[in-house]
C-alpha cells in the first residue's frame, strides 16, 4: 500500500534526478569537447591558447565567423570532425541547460534553502503531513490562529501550488520516511497532523513520530472504520474520521441545522469578534487553586463566559455549574471575544496574581 501512495513522490524524485543527471552529462560533454578542440588546434595548427579557445568556440558554436589563421588540411580535417561531433552534443547542452533554467530548478533550489533555514529555527511548532483537502484546512486554520506549522508533501504539482504562498512552510518529501521529519523538526515541534490518504501511511506516520517524540500531540485521519483502534493503539492523541463526520454534519443539518450553523459562526469569527477557545489552567495563580467558578465572577470582571471544562482525568464538564472547582490540571473552553479572553488570561495568570 505504501508503494502505490509514494508512486507520485518517487515519479517526482526521479524527474528531478533525471533533470540534475541531463545536466550534468551536458556540462560534462561540453567540457569534454571544448578540452579535445583546445588540444588540438594548439598541438595541429600551434595556436596559442586563446586562439584555440576562440577556434573551438566558434567550430562548435557553428557561427561561421573567420579563422584566426588559414587551416592546414590536418587543421581543416580536425575542424570538420569537431563540428560533427560537436553539433549534437551542443544542441543537447543548450536544451537541457535552457530546460533546467525555464523549469524554475534554480529558483525553486535557492527557495527551498531558504525555507529550510527557517524550519532549523523553529520550535512548538506543528507538523501537517499532506497538504490535500484536509491538510489544507488544518493549515488555514493554524494560519488564522497564528501558529507555526511545516507542511510535508510529496506531490510535486502541490508543492509548486505552496511556493507560490509567501506564508507557508513546506518540505517536499515523503512523511512516512524518518529523516524527511526529523529535517521538519519533530523534536522540537508540540504537534503533528497527518491526513495522508492511505490509513497505513498515517499509521506508519504514527509509529514513526510517537517514537522519535512522545510528548507531542499527534491527530491522525482515517477512512476505515478499524484503522480508528489501530491508529489510536499507535500513539495516536486523536483519530479523525472525515467521511463519519461530515455524515454526522449532514445529520444534524436536517435535525438542528440552526445549532450547526450557531457553532461554526462561532468557530469561525474573525479575531475581534467573538469566538471560541481552549484555555489550559497550567498557570493559573495559586490564590485561584481550588476555588470555585462562582467566586471568580469571570463574568462581570472579564466579559468572557465558561462553557465547558476538560478535568484531568480527561471527562468533559459541559456548562459547569458555579459551585465547580477549578484545577491548575483543568482545560477551560471559553467563549468571548478576544479582549475578554485575553482579561481572563491576565485574571488566572500567576503574574498578575502572585502566591499568597
Amino acid at each position: 500500500m505504501r508503494v502505490t501512495n509514494n508512486s507520485s513522490w518517487l515519479i517526482s524524485l526521479s524527474m528531478k534526478t533525471e533533470t540534475y543527471r541531463s545536466v550534468y552529462i551536458a556540462l560534462s560533454l561540453l567540457i569534454i569537447i571544448g578540452s579535445i578542440g583546445i588540444a588540438g588546434y594548439m598541438i595541429i595548427e600551434r595556436m596559442s591558447f586563446t586562439e584555440a579557445v576562440y577556434m573551438t568556440i566558434i567550430t562548435v558554436a557553428t557561427v561561421g565567423f573567420q579563422e584566426v589563421a588559414p587551416l592546414s588540411q590536418a587543421g581543416m580535417w580536425f575542424t570538420s570532425f569537431l563540428i560533427i561531433i560537436s553539433f549534437g552534443i551542443f544542441v543537447y547542452a543548450v536544451t537541457n541547460l535552457t530546460r533546467y533554467v525555464i523549469d524554475g530548478v534554480v529558483r525553486n533550489y535557492y527557495q527551498d534553502r531558504k525555507v529550510m533555514k527557517k524550519i532549523d529555527k523553529l520550535s512548538d511548532h506543528v507538523i501537517i503531513c499532506g497538504y490535500g483537502r484536509n491538510g489544507s484546512q488544518a493549515a488555514l486554520d493554524l494560519t488564522f490562529h497564528k501558529v507555526p506549522f511545516i507542511v510535508i508533501e510529496n506531490d510535486a504539482e502541490i508543492v509548486e501550488f505552496i511556493r507560490s504562498s509567501a506564508d507557508v512552510m513546506y518540505m517536499e518529501g515523503d512523511a512516512t520516511q524518518d529523516e524527511i521529519l526529523l529535517q521538519a523538526g519533530i523534536e522540537r515541534a508540540k504537534a503533528l497532523i497527518t491526513t495522508l490518504p492511505v490509513d497505513a501511511d498515517n499509521l506508519y506516520v504514527v509509529l514513526t513520530a510517537k517514537g522519535i517524540n512522545p510528548d507531542m500531540t499527534i491527530i491522525s485521519r482515517a477512512s476505515n472504520e478499524k484503522s480508528d483502534i489501530k491508529l489510536k493503539r499507535a500513539g495516536a492523541t486523536n483519530v479523525i474520521m472525515p467521511d463519519r463526520v461530515g455524515g454526522q454534519r449532514m445529520a444534524k443539518l436536517v435535525t438542528q441545522p440552526d445549532v450547526v450553523e450557531f457553532i461554526e459562526f462561532i468557530m469561525l469569527q474573525e479575531i475581534d469578534s467573538v469566538f471560541l477557545e481552549e484555555l489550559s489552567c497550567d498557570v493559573i495563580a495559586k490564590c485561584f487553586d481550588g476555588i470555585k467558578i462562582m467566586e471568580l465572577d469571570i463574568r462581570n470582571k472579564t466579559g468572557a463566559n465558561i462553557i465547558g471544562l476538560k478535568r484531568s482525568d480527561g471527562t468533559y464538564v459541559i456548562n459547569p455549574a458555579a459551585e465547580s472547582v477549578l484545577s491548575p490540571n483543568d482545560k477551560l473552553f471559553v467563549l468571548g471575544t478576544s479582549d475578554q479572553i485575553s482579561r481572563l488570561k491576565k485574571m488566572l495568570s500567576a503574574e498578575t496574581n502572585p502566591p499568597m
